[in-house]
């Protein structure tokens, strides 16, 4: 078994991000293996999805003591996604072993890649309108207590479909993808049970996915091996610093990686890949500050801003009690 150093240093630095974050596995350890490693893209897909397999139950398992996990609705998601996910990989070996296959999934990649980097987006605009609104007290408080969700089948079962289709084609999605879904259709669920219950309905899609790509797919040994050696000890160190780092700095960061990931992907040059970044990095955080603004929030969120803002809304309740 050959194990590569340089391939093991990556993939150690992937999983500081992923344990930091909480998502972006798939997401950005398949598209380094296919960029810098020459990998093809199906045997990429196969290898990091064993190796997600290993790596899921671990912090499934930490959500479950904790009770932050919704067993009804990771029960109606897996009845969607683990034949979704076998589905995914049947249909990638249908197509064929030529390089035009390898093209696909090279494409279906940047797909999810590209979704992925507009849900972290999306996901950032859904907390700051919630905290927006329980500010301006138009949501009650959130509750101390687990929040009884009444499941919607239909729509959960769909939810979970999608999912393992694209995990098992592309293995992005398990954990930034069905997260935004899951935000829209429960966003009575408490921060803490959506990472709970989808990292737990992650486990057995991710392991169905990654038993069709043993038996069907291009499974590596020797890589997948790299990818462990060097993941699990980055994703313990990233999860023990997630309390320090500021998170949406790192979350905006991933969103960026993914889009240049995408981008090669799909095969665009570097000197358009590089406008493009270039663009969005100039055109997105002015976007980001004019939200901010739109919602009552000052254009930058640091913490003298954030005790101005606040000072000077006591003020205001309070001038308009003493007219009142």
């Amino acid at each position: 078994m050959h194990i590569d150093p340089m391939l093991v240093a990556a993939c150690f630095g992937i999983g500081i991000v992923v344990g930091l974050t909480g998502m972006g596995g798939g997401a950005l350890m398949t598209p380094v293996l296919v960029i810098f490693f020459n990998v093809p893209p199906l045997t990429a897909v196969s290898s990091d999805l064993v190796a997600a397999a290993v790596m899921k139950p671990v912090g499934s398992l930490v959500h479950l003591r904790r009770g932050t996990v919704n067993l009804d609705l990771v029960k109606w998601l897996c009845v969607g996604s683990i034949p979704a996910a076998f589905g995914g990989v049947f249909l990638i070996r249908a197509l064929g072993h030529s390089e035009d296959v390898q093209a696909i999934v090279q494409k279906a990649l940047g797909i999810a890649l590209l979704v992925a980097a507009g849900g972290l987006a999306v996901r950032a605009y859904i907390r700051l309108v919630e905290r927006a609104r329980k500010r301006d007290g138009l949501l009650p408080p959130l509750p101390t207590d687990r929040p009884d969700v009444a499941v919607r089948k239909a729509p959960t079962i769909l939810v979970g479909a999608a999912g393992g289709l694209i995990v098992g084609m592309t293995s992005v999605g398990s954990g930034s993808l069905i997260i935004i879904a899951l935000m829209a259709l429960y966003p009575a669920l408490k921060a803490s049970q959506l990472v709970g219950t989808d990292l737990v309905q992650a486990v057995p899609l991710v392991a169905s996915a990654a038993l069709a790509h043993i038996l069907f797919g291009d499974f590596q040994l020797s890589l997948t091996a790299s990818l462990l050696l060097g993941s699990i000890p980055g994703v313990w160190i990233g999860a023990q610093l997630s309390s320090r780092a500021p998170g949406g700095v790192v979350r905006r960061a991933l969103a960026f990686v993914l889009l240049a990931s995408s981008l090669k992907m799909f095969g665009v040059s570097n000197a358009v890949t590089v406008y493009v970044l270039v663009v969005t990095l100039f055109i997105a955080p002015i976007a980001w500050m004019v939200i901010r603004r739109r919602h009552g929030y000052p254009a930058l969120g640091g913490r003298r801003l954030r005790g101005w803002m606040s000072k000077d809304r006591t003020a205001g309740d309070q001038a308009r009690v003493g007219s009142s």
